[in-house]
C-alpha cells in the first residue's frame, strides 16, 4: 500500500515545563486578522527581551545546574580534586550573582533560536531587534567584546559591540513567539565536531569503541564538568551540528525515548548511560582527575540518508549558559535561573587541601628552580605579576621574532598567563579574568622557548606532545588553572592590571597583571613529566 502524506516534525518535545517569570506585560497586545485572534508585539518588547536575556544568562545558572556541581561534594567517590573545582564553581557563581563580574570572561557568542507562532505579529526587522538587545547588553554591562570582523581575507578588526550575533528564527503554529538564548564560549563551541561516517558505524561495539576515543579527545580545556551532547544521523551536516547545541542546552530533553517509520528524532537512553559511565572511566575529572568530567550526556538519534551517517558531538560547559523565554498574550517571560547559588555551597565549607604558595615578584629562574622540585599535579597559589598574553599578541611577538628581531622583556622574564578579561567594574583593579585554552598557544611555546621566552606559561586544559618536549628540552613548565571561575578570579585573585604593549588590541592586548592567591596546578615540567597524560596512563 502507498503511504498517505502524513507531517511528522522532526523534534516532537513534550510539554514545556520550565519555570518562567514574567518581565512584564508592556509592549503586547491582542487583535484580530480575518476573524482570528492575533497578538502584535512591540519592538521595544523584542529589544527589551533580548537585553535581559544576556544579562541574566551572563551573571545566573539554573538551579539544575547548580544542584549537579553542589552533589559533587557529597559524592563519596568524587576525588579531591573535582570537589575542590566544583567548590570554587559555586563560588564563582556566587559572586557572578551580584551581576557585576559575569560568570566567565568570555561571555560568548550571542547566539539566539527563535521560533515565532503564526498568530504573533511583529511588523518590523526581529533580527534587528534583537541584535539591538544584544548590542544594549554587551555595552551597558562588564561583558566582553570577542567579535571581530573581517577586513580583508586576513586582517581583522573587533567589532566593540560583541555582534554579529548568530540568530535562527523559524515560523511554526500557534499563539506564542519561544526562543533559546545562549551565550557561547569560543573555547566550549571549539569542542563541537562533526564525523562523516558510514553505516558500519551503527552497531553497538563499533559506535562505542568510536564514541570512547572521542570523548577522550574532548580533555579538559571547555572547562568541564560537561553536559556533553551525541547526535547520530542527521539529514545534513547543519541540521547535525544544529541539534548538538540544542541537545546540550537541555532544549530536547523531553524528546520520546524511540524512534518510528515516520522519521524523527529521538533520545536513546540506554547509550546516554553507557557514554555517562565511559566518561566517569577516564579519569580526566572534574579537570584535574576524577570522575566528574561530565554532569550528563544526551543522546540524539535522528533520520538520515543512505548514503552517509553524520555523528556529532558537542557540550555545554561549566559556565552554561541557556536561558528560555517566551511572548504571549500574557506578556514577556524569561526563564527562572538561580538567584542564590550560596544556597548551594555546604555548611561549613569543604577544607581544601594544601597547597604551595609561589612567589612570582623575583627572577623567573629562581621561580623554576622552585617549580623544577615539585612533583607533577601539586596545587599552587601564585602571588606577583604575571603578563597575560593570547592569540593575536602572541601572533604579532612571532612576527617581531620572524623578522629578526629578539624577543620583548616580557615573553622572557615573566610567566605567561593565557586569557582575555572582561571589562572592568568601576571601583575593581580587573573584570572577570580566567583561562582560555592553552592549546591554541602549542605552536608559539616551540617558538619562544629555543630563544629564552615563555618558560612557565598558565592556562587551561592539556598541552600537545610537542610543548612537553619543549619544556623538557628547554627547561620549561605550564601551570594549570580551573577553568569557568572567572568571576571569583577576577574579584578575588586580581589586584592590579596595566596594558603594556598593543592596546589596540583590546582584551587582546598584552597586560602585567598581580596576581593574589591565584590557583594552579603543576601540569608539565621540566623533566618530561605531565600530569593529563599520567591520568590516562593510570
Amino acid at each position: 500500500m502507498e503511504p498517505s502524506f502524513s507531517f511528522q516534525e522532526m523534534f516532537p518535545t513534550g510539554p514545556d515545563t520550565t519555570a518562567y517569570r514574567l518581565l512584564t506585560a508592556d509592549h503586547v497586545a491582542t487583535a484580530a486578522f480575518e476573524k482570528t485572534p492575533v497578538i502584535k508585539v512591540d519592538r521595544a518588547g523584542v529589544v527589551l527581551l533580548a537585553e535581559t536575556a544576556f544579562r541574566e544568562v551572563s551573571h545566573l545558572l539554573r538551579p539544575s545546574h547548580l544542584k549537579q556541581t553542589a552533589a559533587i561534594l557529597t559524592d563519596p567517590e568524587s576525588s579531591a580534586n573535582d570537589r575542590y573545582v566544583a567548590l570554587e564553581m559555586i563560588k564563582n557563581a556566587v559572586v557572578a550573582s551580584g551581576y557585576v563580574f559575569p560568570i566567565c570572561q568570555d561571555t560568548g557568542t550571542a547566539t539566539v533560536m527563535g521560533k515565532k507562532g503564526q498568530q504573533v505579529w511583529t511588523g518590523f526587522s526581529d533580527e534587528a531587534a534583537l541584535s539591538e538587545g544584544i548590542f544594549n547588553a554587551y555595552r551597558k554591562l562588564n561583558l566582553r567584546y570577542s567579535q571581530v570582523a573581517p577586513l580583508t581575507l586576513y586582517d581583522e578588526a573587533n567589532t566593540k559591540t560583541n555582534l554579529p550575533a548568530q540568530i535562527d528564527l523559524y515560523a511554526v503554529e500557534g499563539d506564542a513567539y519561544r526562543f533559546l538564548f545562549i551565550a557561547k564560549g569560543g573555547g566550549s563551541a571549539n569542542k563541537t565536531f562533526l564525523f562523516q561516517k558510514t553505516k558500519a558505524v551503527l552497531n553497538s561495539e563499533a559506535l562505542l569503541a568510536f564514541l570512547k576515543t572521542e570523548i577522550a579527545h574532548l580533555g579538559t580545556a571547555a572547562c568541564p564538568p560537561y553536559h556533553l551532547a551525541v547526535v547520530i544521523g542527521g539529514t545534513s551536516a547543519e541540521a547535525v551540528l544544529k541539534t548538538v547545541k540544542l541537545a546540550s542546552a537541555g532544549y530536547l530533553d523531553t524528546l520520546p525515548d524511540k524512534g518510528s517509520p515516520s522519521g524523527h528524532a529521538f533520545r536513546d537512553r540506554d547509550l546516554e548511560k553507557e557514554l555517562f559511565k565511559i566518561s566517569r572511566g577516564l579519569n580526566l575529572g572534574a579537570q584535574f582527575g576524577g570522575k566528574y568530567l561530565c554532569h550528563d550526556v544526551k543522546v540524539i538519534r535522528m533520520p538520515r540518508h543512505g548514503a552517509s551517517c553524520p555523528v556529532g558531538m558537542g557540550l555545554s560547559c561549566s559556565a552554561d549558559r541557556n536561558l528560555k523565554a517566551k511572548i504571549t498574550k500574557e506578556g514577556i517571560f524569561v526563564e527562572q535561573l538561580e538567584t542564590d547559588p550560596a544556597q548551594y555551597l555546604p555548611t561549613p565549607q569543604a577544607k581544601e587541601s594544601d597547597a604551595v604558595r609561589l612567589d612570582l615578584d623575583r627572577p623567573l629562574s629562581e621561580v623554576r628552580n622552585d617549580l623544577s622540585r615539585l612533583a607533577v599535579g601539586t596545587r599552587l597559589l601564585l602571588n606577583g605579576p604575571v603578563i597575560v598574553a593570547r592569540d593575536i599578541a602572541h601572533a604579532r611577538v612571532k612576527e617581531m621574532l620572524d623578522a629578526g628581531k629578539p624577543l620583548p622583556s616580557y615573553m622572557t622574564d615573566y610567566m605567561i598567563l593565557y586569557a582575555g578579561p572582561a571589562k572592568t567594574p568601576e571601583g575593581y583593579p580587573s573584570g572577570s579574568l580566567g583561562p582560555t585554552t592553552s592549546a591554541r598557544m602549542d605552536p608559539y611555546v616551540t617558538a619562544f622557548q629555543p630563544h629564552g621566552g615563555a618558560l612557565v606559561t598558565l592556562g587551561k586544559g592539556n598541552r600537545s606532545q610537542a610543548v612537553i618536549d619543549a619544556c623538557k628540552t628547554n627547561g620549561g613548565f605550564y601551570l594549570g588553572t580551573i577553568g569557568g571561575v572567572a568571576a571569583i578570579l577576577g574579584k578575588e585573585c586580581i589586584t592590579g592590571i596595566e596594558v603594556i604593549d598593543f592596546p589596540e588590541l583590546g582584551m587582546e592586548a598584552v597586560q602585567r597583571v598581580t596576581v593574589k592567591d591565584f590557583p594552579a596546578f603543576l601540569i608539565t615540567d621540566d623533566k618530561g613529566n605531565d600530569f593529563f597524560k599520567n591520568l590516562a596512563a593510570g
